[in-house]
């Protein structure tokens, strides 16, 4: 029989190029109320070199997962507010937002260089990583019934984008996408 995992078994995909994604991502993971293991990649030789960029972008990256591991306690907060001569009132406000748990979960790859032979090196690592967790789970990461049947619906969804055959006995929603991809797509 074939039951539920009682964890949270699949990553998430995201990211941006350099520090673009501290904003959105990062204040996610800081403080977004979730626990979220992530993988930190960079290279240790930029791909495209500008004068005085690769520094600073590696210091944001090892920021961030040094954050993430280590935090901030109000402790910590509290002294940098009041060495910046921050008001009491204002402080007590700010205090809140400048306290940061740690403990946070991440791995950080540094490769010597995005090449063909680094990036099969990453891609082996992560499909090894997925085949052991299949092991811990007790299930079989590449049986994937879920994209067994995407690929099913597909086949009957192709010929109906095409114009081949019409859309009578799909539901509303998909009829109404293959319309409008119908109108403006080039099929």
């Amino acid at each position: 029989m074939v039951s539920p995992l009682s964890c949270q078994a699949n990553p998430i995909v995201w990211g941006e190029i350099g520090s673009n994604g501290q904003h959105a991502f990062f204040q996610l993971l800081h403080q977004g109320g979730w626990l979220v293991p992530c993988d930190f990649i960079a290279s240790a030789q930029s791909d495209h070199p500008l004068p005085g960029h690769q520094a600073p972008l590696m210091a944001n990256f090892l920021a961030q997962s040094a954050a993430l591991a280590f935090g901030k306690t109000e402790e910590e907060a509290r002294a940098e507010l009041e060495a910046a001569g921050v008001p009491a009132e204002q402080m007590a406000a700010l205090l809140p937002h400048k306290v940061f748990a740690g403990n946070q979960p991440s791995t950080t790859i540094i490769m010597p260089r995005i090449d063909a032979y680094h990036l099969g090196l990453l891609l082996a690592l992560y499909e090894h990583k997925v085949f052991v967790q299949g092991v811990i789970w007790g299930i079989n990461s590449f049986d994937q019934w879920g994209v067994e049947l995407g690929k099913q619906l597909a086949g009957r969804l192709l010929p109906a984008l095409r114009g081949e055959s019409d859309t009578e006995g799909l539901d509303q929603s998909t009829r109404a996408l293959i319309a409008w991809c119908r109108e403006y797509g080039d099929f």
